[in-house]
């Protein structure tokens, strides 16, 4: 399995702050070397009324500033009882050419998506915990065959340390797949992995 890190570079005490700054990221190979830096510039109103429903677009930059990847999000509402409120992005690699979708849909107990291809077809599933909160544990989301028998990775959210989580909103996500998985899917996995940020530790952080 090969790990990369997604990491939240926000990292001064938002108590403090009127304004949740832009979020960052670095994108890190599993020797701690940055592969990518990535950005939103959503807008600081459409943060703070609409919160992890807000529509956003994360840019990917390699470390010479190409923009390599963009994530799409749209404005959706974040009930999930009805399929319409559901919450979906796009990724594109290199930017203007769809490679793929993360597609949340409704399970009774379970936070659950759907990767998707370019032709919105179903290739894979991610699966995470019942409960969802960055609160004293290291949570996992799980990468699954369509039939949710295997798991090929994961994504999985790291508990920092109490002290630190109390002066800091910035998190760390670690994404674990086989080094023979198709690099689309590694992409789509990156998205997915900013999806659940937005959607889950937001509130928490």
């Amino acid at each position: 399995m090969v790990l990369m890190q997604a990491k939240n570079l926000r990292t001064t005490a938002p108590i403090l702050s009127c304004f949740e700054t832009s979020k960052k990221y670095e994108v890190m190979n599993n020797q701690g070397q940055r592969i990518y830096f990535a950005e939103d510039r959503s807008n600081c109103f459409l943060r703070y009324l609409c919160g992890p429903s807000r529509s956003f677009t994360i840019t990917i930059y390699d470390n010479i500033g190409r923009d390599v990847i963009t994530v799409h999000k749209a404005l959706r509402c974040s009930c999930c009882w009805r399929n319409c409120y559901l919450q979906k992005l796009k990724v594109e690699a290199p930017p203007g050419e769809k490679i793929g979708y993360v597609y949340q849909y409704f399970h009774p107990f379970w936070p659950m998506f759907k990767i998707k291809n370019a032709n919105k077809e179903d290739t894979m599933k991610i699966r995470g915990s019942c409960v969802v909160s960055s609160c004293l544990t290291d949570l996992n989301f799980n990468l699954l065959s369509l039939d949710e028998e295997i798991v090929i990775g994961k994504i999985s959210n790291t508990w920092a340390g109490f002290i630190r989580e109390l002066s800091t909103n910035a998190d760390k996500f670690g994404i674990q797949f086989p080094l023979d998985l198709d690099v689309k899917i590694k992409a789509l996995m990156l998205g997915a992995s900013f999806l659940i940020d937005y959607m889950y530790f937001e509130l928490w952080s």
